[in-house]
């Protein structure tokens, strides 16, 4: 005799799919990233993160306006600096590209979630992510000063979040010393506490102008074999006060993503990095896939992992896909 049990009786129609559905994704859950420099009426096109571009703050207004309108989570600010130099100096100039569009959009769209990178591979003549020492590699502790000076920065230009991606030990607990001194107690820290030293990267390194002068970023991002290490690191930034976790990437750390929302509990981000957006627009492009399902799928599995916030340049698409359904 047959089971009475019949799971398709809840799959035959796209409104009782719907009515059914485990895992739900809404606009405001999306984070859209920008890459902002100076100058008026730029907007430069990344060659391998197709409708991706660098934008000067003018046209970067555009985008905010976009994010606004689609209802997007929030915006996170990437800079590309006029000048580099051995210790990343441009990344605290008060008139530099991130704290002139930090100003610009909080003027225009106060309502706009509006977060910032703070890292200094974009901003260092060497590429990496802090100072080095004689032998070339990261001085973690000489490092923590400057992420300082350059947190400080984007908050007096009125950010809302700060998000440290540099992988420097202890630095949650010296950007929170040091915004807390400077008056900014109310600003939330959002840590790339789990961010991975990852092939898919690539595409980003072109848009952020950041790829290393030699050797690579493994001393200080993480093994992509070590689970439990992650767990560690994420307890770390705990401890020394971050407000919003992240994992990074996010598709091939799905894994990742629900041990550090089992072990939390706290707020939790998901980076769909550029090279996952990529191959998805490739693939798209050359009629293999469906993008827009690609698309939605990838994002939901990220969700259904246990992510709050999803990191992604498909931000606006998947707010307008979402918007048709």
């Amino acid at each position: 005799m047959m089971s009475a049990v019949r799971m398709r009786r809840l799959r035959g129609s796209e409104a009782m799919r719907r009515l059914v559905r485990e895992t739900r994704l809404h606009p405001s859950q999306f984070i859209w990233p920008l890459f902002v420099r100076s100058g008026t009426g730029v907007r430069t096109p990344i060659g391998s993160m197709p409708g991706v571009s660098q934008t000067s703050v003018d046209e970067l207004l555009r985008d905010a306006e976009r994010a606004m309108t689609a209802g997007l989570g929030g915006i996170l600010l990437f800079g590309i600096p006029d000048t580099k130099d051995a210790v990343g100096s441009s990344a605290w100039d008060p008139h530099g590209p991130v704290p002139e569009a930090v100003r610009a959009v909080k003027r225009e769209f106060p309502d706009l979630l509006v977060i910032t990178d703070v890292c200094m591979c974009e901003y260092t003549d060497h590429g990496h992510c802090g100072l080095l020492t004689p032998s070339g590699d990261v001085d973690n502790d000489a490092t923590l000063a400057l992420l300082a000076k350059e947190a400080l920065a984007h908050a007096e230009a009125g950010a809302d979040i700060v998000a440290p991606s540099d992988m420097m030990d202890h630095r949650v607990a010296y950007l929170r010393q040091a915004l807390d001194g400077a008056g900014y107690t109310h600003l939330p820290i959002m840590s790339y506490a789990a961010k991975y030293a990852s092939a898919f990267y690539g595409p980003f390194r072109e848009a952020a102008e950041s790829t290393p002068a030699f050797g690579d970023r493994r001393s200080y991002q993480m093994d992509s074999a070590n689970g439990r290490e992650a767990l560690r690191e994420v307890r770390l930034d705990v401890e020394e006060g971050a407000d919003i976790l992240m994992v990074k990437p996010a598709g091939a750390y799905l894994d990742i993503i629900s041990a550090v929302k089992r072990d939390t509990r706290m707020p939790l981000a998901a980076y769909q990095v550029s090279g996952e957006y990529s191959m998805i627009r490739a693939a798209a492009e050359r009629g293999w896939i469906d993008g827009d399902r690609a698309m939605m799928e990838s994002l939901v599995a990220i969700a259904r992992a246990g992510a709050d916030m999803i990191i992604t340049y498909f931000a606006l698409d998947a707010a307008a896909h979402l918007a048709r359904r």
